[in-house]
């Protein structure tokens, strides 16, 4: 289940792209599919276990293009291991509202974005988000362990890309089916997972996931613009930001010569 579209970021073979917060892989696997030379980055060693296995498994299997490459690493999103200027292209899914310095991660991202580079952003849309906040305490922080800790209105986190140096353009709402569910599971209690209306809409989402049928999916792309449960925005790093680097080196070296 993909949230970002890859067309609207840019990716094509070869390119260089972190994903940030990748959690069990999902985006990274698809890159990799596509011949992105990815690295897959997250602070719980356990899942970067697991795409790592993942990541060797499509090697074997053939499902790796010659282009590509995949790799993982731990680290904290605000302090990120990576040199200035080194990726194509970022993701960073659903990894924002986890974050209580949310624009140290965004300063962090901009700057390992190359120049020309394109980001997609993830956070849960205002109106799922907020109306899971209403029902349950236990759906974000700090009742829940590594819960939410803020809601976004797209308003605000095009402002905060801004601020970060990188220009906004597109942007959608995606993943409407899930919205009523965990719209449910707030309302019944998060911890009920046999409780049978959300047993059965579980039962709906896996089927939508695996089967993909034509009455879901247009479904979903009927009501994302209202229900979306995701908000994606895209953002481009200047170009400009490349000669203004420039710029200061040699206005250095000068200074030291």
């Amino acid at each position: 289940m993909l949230t970002v579209d890859y067309n609207r970021l840019g990716l094509r073979p070869g390119d260089l792209l972190l994903d940030l917060g990748c959690g069990f892989g999902r985006h990274a696997f698809e890159a990799f599919r596509r011949g992105a030379r990815v690295v897959a980055c997250d602070l719980a060693q356990p899942e970067l276990q697991q795409v790592r296995a993942i990541f060797e498994a499509m090697v074997d299997a053939g499902e790796a293009p010659p282009t590509g490459m995949a790799d993982t690493t731990c680290a904290d999103a605000t302090r990120l291991p990576f040199p200035s200027a080194t990726f194509d292209r970022i993701i960073a899914s659903e990894v924002l509202e986890h974050i209580a310095h949310d624009i140290g991660a965004l300063d962090e991202l901009a700057r390992v974005l190359k120049p020309g580079g394109t980001i997609a952003v993830t956070v849960p849309a205002w109106l799922a988000e907020t109306i899971c906040w209403t029902l349950s305490d236990e759906y974000y922080a700090p009742k829940a362990e590594g819960g939410h800790v803020r809601i976004y209105t797209e308003s605000r986190l095009r402002s905060l890309l801004a601020g970060a140096g990188l220009e906004p353009g597109a942007s959608h709402l995606a993943h409407a089916l899930h919205t009523p569910y965990w719209w449910l599971k707030c309302l019944v209690g998060l911890r009920r997972d046999t409780f049978p209306l959300v047993k059965a809409y579980n039962r709906l989402l896996v089927w939508d996931i695996e089967k993909r049928p034509v009455i879901t999916r247009l479904a979903e792309r009927l009501l994302n613009p209202v229900l979306g449960k995701s908000l994606v925005v895209y953002a481009t790093k200047p170009i400009a930001a490349r000669a203004s680097t420039a710029g200061h080196v040699r206005e250095l070296e000068s200074v030291r010569g």
